[in-house]
C-alpha cells in the first residue's frame, strides 16, 4: 500500500460493510464489502493530493469538491470564504472530508455545515494529515454532528497568524504553486 492511503485505510476500518457470499472453485466463504461506496469530500485546492490516497483505497467512491480558503485579516477573527461546492446527494451515504491540514477548524466546521443542505449522511469521517490541538479542539466544541477523526500527527499548536508550528506551510502552494 502506498503512504498516500494510509489515511484512507484507517477510515476503511470503520465504515460500513454488508456480508457478501463468495463461491470459488473450492467451495463457498463469507466475505464483507462496502455496503454502498463512500463519498470523498475534498477540500480544493490544498485536498487534491490527497484524493488519489483515497481514490486508491475507495475506487469506486464518489467525489465532491468545496472550494474554500480563509481570508487573511488584519484583526484576530479568521474569516472563511467558500468560492465553489460541487456535491452529491450525501444521504444515507458514508462521507470522507480529506483536507491535510487542520489549523483552527474553522473551515472544516463551515465545509460540514454546509454538506447538510446535501443530505443526511451515514456516517462522517474527517481526514488530515496534520493538525493543531487548537482545530481539534474548535472541531468538538462547533460541530454539531456525530464525526470519526482521524489525524496523521498532532503539531505543536497554533503561531500569531493562526498557522501549524511546525506544519508543512501551504499546502496547496506546496503542491500547485503560490495563489495569483
Amino acid at each position: 500500500m502506498k503512504s498516500r492511503a494510509l489515511l484512507a485505510y484507517e477510515v476503511s476500518k470503520n465504515l460500513n460493510y454488508a456480508e457478501e457470499t463468495i463461491e470459488t472453485t473450492l467451495g463457498t466463504a463469507v466475505g464483507h464489502k462496502l455496503s454502498k461506496p463512500p463519498v470523498i469530500i475534498t477540500i480544493l485546492r490544498a485536498g487534491l493530493p490527497m484524493l488519489d490516497g483515497f481514490m486508491d483505497m475507495f475506487d469506486d467512491a464518489d467525489m465532491g469538491f468545496i472550494g474554500e480558503y480563509r481570508v487573511e485579516q488584519t484583526d484576530e477573527e479568521i474569516k472563511i470564504k467558500r468560492e465553489y461546492a460541487a456535491l452529491p446527494n450525501l444521504s444515507n451515504r458514508d462521507v470522507i472530508v480529506i483536507d491535510p491540514m487542520l489549523a483552527t477548524g474553522k473551515s472544516m466546521v463551515e465545509a460540514v455545515e454546509h454538506l447538510a443542505d446535501f443530505g443526511s449522511w451515514q456516517s462522517l469521517h474527517i481526514a488530515s494529515v496534520i493538525a493543531a490541538p487548537e482545530g481539534v479542539k474548535y472541531l468538538n466544541a462547533n460541530l454539531p454532528f456525530g464525526y470519526s477523526l482521524y489525524l496523521g500527527k498532532i503539531d505543536d499548536g497554533l503561531n500569531d497568524d493562526s498557522y501549524i508550528v511546525p506544519g508543512l506551510g501551504d499546502a496547496g502552494d506546496l503542491s500547485f504553486g503560490p495563489k495569483t
